[in-house]
């Protein structure tokens, strides 16, 4: 009998921002853990969520995760969850540092990339450390997206 590769039920993507790599030029990378009530683990577990308006910011030098949705669970009536509540993220005190240090330059801000179970099954969120595209940065990363394809096309007819 072929061992066939299943797909790890933990390990699956609940949410990404999308938007933010257009609008965000991502300098670096950080995992962190997120502290969530059990109705929320049951909701995301069913692939509801959306981080595309939310941001990360240190306050009281403590991480959190401001204006994230996370709908309510039907089932939990009566331990439910709000469902734009701020969220604490769980970071070493070293990439707390990094990540303060990197915020109080001018222009650089932490935004939510992905949301997701790792392989253990425990809810993680990959932040970014970004700085705002101007308009023109925008149109250039569409150009060049562009000629990507074209490019790829190109190749492809020419074969």
């Amino acid at each position: 009998m072929a061992q066939g590769k299943k797909s790890d039920p933990n390990n699956k993507l609940v949410a990404e921002n999308r938007r933010a790599r257009y609008d965000y030029a991502i300098e670096d990378t950080i995992e962190a853990g997120i502290m969530l009530l059990g109705s929320e683990v049951k909701s995301l577990r069913k692939g509801h969520a959306n981080i595309a308006e939310s941001y990360a910011n240190v306050e009281q030098g403590e991480l959190w995760l401001i204006n994230s949705y996370i709908p309510a669970y039907e089932q939990a009536k009566t331990f439910g969850h709000e469902e734009r509540r701020h969220r604490k993220l769980l970071v070493s005190k070293r990439e707390l540092a990094k990540l303060w240090q990197n915020t109080s330059r001018e222009g650089m801000t932490i935004v939510p990339l992905k949301l997701y179970f790792n392989d253990k099954g425990i809810a993680k969120l990959l932040l970014g450390i970004a700085k705002g595209k101007k308009l023109a940065d925008k149109r250039e990363t569409e150009k060049k997206r562009d000629w990507a394809k074209q490019k790829a096309r190109l190749l492809r007819d020419h074969r």
